[in-house]
């Protein structure tokens, strides 16, 4: 199944014969099969057609609305795959701490021993000294294991995230180094960039999360916020190095991208791509997202990063139709 992302300004999309249309400004045309398509990603002024739209909520294509320059203002989506048993259980297992702590260890576990991953790979063209961090780092997956309170497990990944941001700021291109983590806004071009890589990979879940008949806002280890998808946001934590961190570091440490392929608004603070640069970052995700791997522990054989996502989706939902959290094994890179 495909992904259409649109960014250029003033194009619409519309269908016709059975074929999804874009129309760009400069005439050029890109036709999809509709029953290729999964997902419409657009940013920004482009326009959708009713019959299109209704073509997508019939075949249960979502509709994700950014702005131009990536914040994210909600979905077109069908409810033909809400499945209410399924989300009593969940509901029934957001009551249950012991399980809610348990899996909030494994997810946690796993996150922070792939951003050391991350840091190990990048080292090796730096001449930084990463090793005490590192250490820092696993003693914080070791006193998870302890931990009695969710609180305490999200404490600890509160402090492991620091000097993972710390020390990840010196391992890119000088004119990219950065002193840590910042968002709403992102004041610098990595933070802005994985803003908007982690805000597509928590949308995309999203849609997975849905179509598997679970509800997006019953999570586990995140706590409730209005109008806040709990559960993606706990499916995330294990993703966040593994595919966004290291996609935006290849790219600096490629010089795929420049400093000057960002910009920033008079009217507010924050740093942003440019258009080009932003297609041009959307391309190498997805690139990403179709890289097949054998990093899941449960199957002996490839899959994609985005058929990953969704298999560790049905694996959530395996641990709470048996109310076994070592029923899910979150991803752990090499």
């Amino acid at each position: 199944m495909s992904y259409l992302y649109v960014s250029e300004q003033g194009a619409s999309i519309g269908i016709t014969a059975n074929r999804f249309q874009v129309k760009y400004k400069d005439g050029l045309t890109r036709s999809i099969p509709v029953e290729t398509l999964e997902v419409i990603e657009v940013f920004g002024n482009v326009q959708i057609t009713t019959q299109c739209l209704i073509e997508c909520l019939k075949r249960g294509v979502n509709v994700l609305f950014y702005s131009t320059n990536g914040a994210y203002y909600g979905r077109l989506i069908s409810t033909s795959h809400v499945n209410v048993q399924r989300q009593r259980k969940q509901a029934d297992i957001g009551k249950n701490e012991e399980f809610k702590l348990a899996f909030s260890k494994r997810i946690i576990n796993a996150k922070i021993r792939n951003q050391i991953v991350i840091l190990r790979r990048y080292v090796r063209s730096r001449k930084v000294d990463i090793e005490r961090s590192v250490i820092e780092m696993q003693n914080m997956y070791k006193k998870i294991d302890g931990a009695s309170t969710i609180e305490q497990v999200m404490g600890y990944e509160g402090t492991a995230a620091k000097t993972y941001f710390k020390i990840l700021g010196t391992l890119i291109e000088p004119e990219f180094s950065f002193k840590g983590r910042s968002k709403r806004p992102p004041l610098d071009p990595f933070n802005s960039m994985i803003s908007l890589g982690y805000s597509i990979i928590m949308n995309e879940l999203y849609g997975k999360i849905e179509g598997k008949g679970l509800n997006p806002y019953f999570g586990v280890m995140h706590k409730d916020r209005e109008k806040h998808p709990t559960l993606a946001s706990d499916l995330m934590e294990e993703w966040r190095a593994v595919l966004i961190d290291s996609t935006v570091l290849s790219m600096i440490n490629g010089h795929e991208i420049t400093k000057e392929e960002f910009y920033t608004m008079t009217e507010q603070p924050g740093v942003f791509l440019e258009k080009d640069a932003l297609r041009k970052y959307i391309k190498k995700l997805e690139g990403k997202f179709r890289t097949e791997n054998k990093y899941l522990s449960y199957v002996d054989y490839s899959v994609s990063f985005r058929q990953a996502l969704d298999m560790q989706i049905g694996q959530f939902i395996k641990a709470i139709e048996t109310e076994n959290p070592e029923e899910y094994f979150p991803i752990v890179i090499r």
